[in-house]
């Protein structure tokens, strides 16, 4: 009984695969901008709150009795200027000019503290009048939406005191280049949010 083996040879396929190279720093933007999506879906969550529960005043003050909307104008034109001078900044860092580009951000910085100043000043006058965040739907909707903004703008703050001391110390590297434009996108996003509360929250409620 003869056996014969038959062997098919099959050719190995060998599949090459090279590194794809991403851009330095491709994944932080990336990143971030999804943090900013997911902060977007947050503030439209409390929008949506407010515009549910914007009239349940609980026999309480309602806006045209609490808020002084020339003090928020001036409030927002901080707010406003100081997206300017970010801007600024960043063409600053974009010439290679570190120390214009420092002095864009202080000023920057001077203009958030002075919002912050304005919104506690304002919270702090509210409470006074006893229309604390549990008077009323209404001021707890209120505080919740402007008062979570507000920790936006302090976290930036910080956030831009930790950036200056960081390329102070160690120059325009890429790392601190990256870091700018992130905080720059953050920054902007703080002011068209602050944009949309002026107008939904102040000036529709005074109307």
């Amino acid at each position: 009984m003869v056996s014969t083996v038959t062997q098919t040879d099959t050719p190995a396929v060998y599949w090459e695969t090279e590194p794809h190279h991403h851009p330095e720093g491709a994944s932080t933007r990336l990143g971030f901008w999804i943090y900013l999506m997911s902060d977007c879906l947050m503030f439209a969550v409390l929008f949506a709150v407010f515009a549910v529960v914007g009239q349940s005043y609980a026999a309480g003050p309602g806006p045209k009795a609490l808020f002084e909307l020339n003090l928020i104008a001036i409030n927002t034109g901080f707010l406003l200027v100081s997206s300017i001078t970010f801007g600024f900044a960043m063409l600053a860092m974009y010439e290679g000019r570190q120390a214009r580009m420092q002095i864009w951000l202080a000023i920057t910085l001077l203009l958030g503290l002075a919002f912050l100043a304005l919104e506690i000043y304002e919270f702090h006058h509210l409470i006074e009048l006893g229309a604390g965040p549990q008077r009323s739907a209404f001021l707890s909707a209120f505080f919740a939406l402007v008062g979570t903004h507000g920790l936006h703008v302090l976290f930036g703050c910080i956030w831009l005191v930790t950036l200056m001391i960081q390329v102070n110390q160690k120059g325009l590297i890429p790392a601190n280049t990256r870091r700018m434009e992130c905080l720059s996108m953050f920054w902007h996003f703080l002011d068209v949010i602050w944009i949309g509360v002026f107008t939904f929250v102040y000036l529709l409620g005074m109307i």
